[in-house]
C-alpha cells in the first residue's frame, strides 16, 4: 500500500476522533485534546495531498467523516437509523469509489512536445 493511502486512512481515524470529542467535551483539557487531534489530523491531511490528488484526498476524508459521524451517532449516542440515513450513505461511499476508479492522472507532458 502506497504511504500516502496510509495517511488518508489516519487522517479519516482522526477526524472521527475529534468529531467524538465535540460530542463529551465538557472541561478545557478535553478541549487541549481535541485541538491537538485536530492539528495532527490536517498534518496527516496535507501530507496525503502531497503525492495523491486532493480532490480525491478530501472527497474520502469528506465521505469518511460523514459517514463515520454518522454511524458513531447512531451505535454510540443512539440515534435512529432509517432507510434513507443508510441510502445516503451507500450513494457517498459509491460515489467516492467513483471518483477514484475514474481519477486519471494527466500525462506528463515532453519539454519540446505537442500542445
Amino acid at each position: 500500500m502506497n504511504k500516502s493511502w496510509i495517511f488518508v486512512i489516519l487522517t479519516s481515524l482522526f477526524e472521527l476522533f475529534w468529531v467524538f470529542g465535540f460530542n463529551v467535551a465538557d472541561t478545557w483539557w478535553h478541549w487541549v485534546i481535541i485541538i491537538t487531534v485536530i492539528i495532527i489530523d490536517m498534518q496527516f491531511l496535507s501530507k496525503a495531498c502531497e503525492s495523491l490528488p486532493t480532490g480525491t484526498v478530501y472527497a474520502i476524508f469528506a465521505a469518511a467523516g460523514t459517514v463515520g459521524t454518522a454511524l458513531m451517532d447512531i451505535i454510540i449516542f443512539e440515534a435512529e437509523f432509517s432507510i434513507a440515513k443508510g441510502l445516503f450513505m451507500g450513494i457517498l461511499v459509491i460515489g467516492v469509489i467513483a471518483l477514484k476508479l475514474f481519477d486519471n492522472k494527466p500525462e506528463s507532458r515532453s519539454a519540446g512536445g505537442d500542445h
